[in-house]
């Protein structure tokens, strides 16, 4: 069984980077994370690999600080890492992003089994799984709320849809993107961490990649705009006001007199 899961650094916080110019974030200068419904695409695809065999490959399009994101992988149990990063494929949307991601796995020579998160944090399209699926033509499942078997030919799961729960069997090769607490994602091992601290996370560029068509790729390759990007407002920080009732009612008092709340 031969397993690929697509994985994306997102912003840690509200500190955010802009490109006037592109409305696009600027993530070398940006706070970032592992998208939260990532680690449970993981964990899923660690647990088919603990059934029925094979190879967990963790693949991502971004910088080259992604590998921080790749290390954590290694540390959970991934046997092997590639980024997907060039200049070329900056500003990308959902259409080019899949279509980047689907070019890499053919480099990677394809995949019984593709998981992905139900969708990033930043973005929030719950798009780019299925457009991976639609540019291979093959099967997908959306929106997965828990794996009910596998065995070498087909994964069988769960989808709640709305009001509608619907239990499907995919034959391979096939795509699915799962729902946060479909499991729980494993920690990181120290163990692991030490074993692979010297492993290889590959990176391939544009050259590596089979169509060499700069139109399917990155800002030129997007059919959509962005009209407008901001970054949100970072929250205030907490103040602890010391002293008694009576201190503590007359400071608070003070503070949202000056602040012309009250």
């Amino acid at each position: 069984m031969k397993i690929v899961v697509c994985m994306k650094q997102v912003p840690a916080g509200t500190k955010v980077d802009i490109d006037p110019e592109t409305g696009t974030m600027k993530r070398l200068t940006s706070e970032t994370r592992t998208n939260p419904y990532d680690l449970f695409a993981l964990e899923a695809a660690l647990q088919i690999r603990e059934k029925t065999g094979g190879t967990v490959t963790v693949l991502t399009m971004g910088p080259a600080q992604a590998e921080s994101m790749m290390r954590d992988a290694y540390a959970m149990g991934a046997d092997e890492a590639v980024i997907l990063s060039d200049r070329k494929f900056a500003g990308a949307d959902v259409l080019s992003t899949s279509y980047t991601l689907y070019q890499g796995i053919k480099v990677l020579g394809g995949a019984d089994l593709i998981i992905c998160g139900k969708q990033t944090t930043d973005g929030d399209t719950a798009q780019v799984g299925p457009a991976i699926a639609e540019h291979m033509h093959i099967p997908h499942a959306a929106w997965v709320a828990g794996i009910e078997d596998v065995d070498e030919k087909a994964v069988c799961v769960r989808q709640k849809l709305g009001r509608v729960t619907q239990v499907s069997r995919i034959p391979f090769p096939c795509l699915i993107t799962v729902d946060k607490d479909s499991c729980v994602p494993r920690l990181p091992s120290y163990l692991l961490k030490k074993a692979t601290r010297d492993k290889e996370v590959r990176v391939l560029g544009f050259a590596d990649l089979p169509n060499q068509d700069l139109t399917r790729y990155g800002l030129i390759g997007s059919p959509t705009t962005v009209e407008r990007m901001f970054a949100p407002p970072e929250r205030e920080k907490q103040v602890y006001i010391e002293g008694d009732a009576q201190e503590k009612a007359d400071a608070l008092f003070a503070i949202l007199t000056e602040k012309k709340i009250i």
